[in-house]
């Protein structure tokens, strides 16, 4: 007979390209076995402010693969991208109105789980660390204005192809994350779930004082708070913790 002891359940909707969440979302969670995570992917090889990188982003490609995870009984579903962040939360809204209207299941995405950490921390002034184009962040800066949301500071490591992004060291994210927390943000945000921010995130934290907000952390924090799930551990962010 089955079990009645259910675990957690998380669904991810994933860029094709990613090799960073994944593994990542599970280091994060660490020797935990109160909860598990399910993926399915979805075409995305680059990013760039034009109609063929966003037509990636599709609401019909994510319902099919929202549609796939709900078989799976999943208690929250998440699309792991940061897509939302240059496209506008409008759309991720919408985006999320899809998923719940197809599977009945709560949902959101690594741009609302932005700014749900944003109104829950009160924050208003952020660093923005992508290793995105700069035209990539500055669309992403006017979309959190509209949000309420100031960037006082940005780097961008000038890069589109979306595989690229998790060959990033992290010796080449700390000198622009320790010039943007000099700055005195209310947090240092990395954006991209393909991006090992997290993997210093105490280590800049202890040296600056500043939080830091990685999106594969924020996007899990985010789904565990959906699931009524502990949060997890202050190495990964301090204020994301249970």
């Amino acid at each position: 007979m089955p079990s009645e002891v259910r675990k957690t359940r998380i669904g991810m909707i994933v860029p094709s390209s990613n090799t960073c969440l994944e593994p990542q979302s599970y280091r994060i969670l660490g020797d935990r076995d109160d909860v598990t995570i399910h993926f399915t992917r979805i075409p995305v090889t680059r990013i760039a402010l034009d109609d063929s990188s966003d037509k990636q982003f599709d609401p019909a490609v994510m319902r099919t693969a929202a549609e796939l995870l709900a078989t799976a009984d999943v208690d929250v579903i998440a699309w792991n991208g940061t897509s939302g962040s240059w496209l506008g939360a409008g759309h991720d809204r919408e985006l999320v109105g899809e998923i719940v209207d197809a599977t009945g299941i709560p949902a959101t995405t690594s741009t609302l789980a932005y700014l749900a950490a944003f109104e829950s921390f009160s924050m208003e002034r952020i660093g923005l660390f992508t290793p995105y184009t700069a035209d990539v962040n500055h669309a992403i800066m006017a979309s959190y204005e509209r949000d309420g949301i100031k960037t006082i500071g940005h780097r961008a490591l000038g890069l589109s192809d979306n595989e690229s992004f998790a060959r990033v060291t992290e010796d080449e994210m700390r000198p622009g994350s320790l010039e943007l927390a000099a700055a005195r943000p209310d947090a240092l945000v990395y954006l991209c779930t393909n991006l090992y921010g997290a993997n210093i995130a105490a280590e800049v934290e202890s040296e600056t004082g500043v939080p830091v907000l990685d999106s594969v952390a924020v996007t899990l924090w985010h789904c565990l708070k959906l699931a009524g799930s502990p949060l997890l551990a202050p190495r990964w962010g301090r204020l994301l913790t249970d």
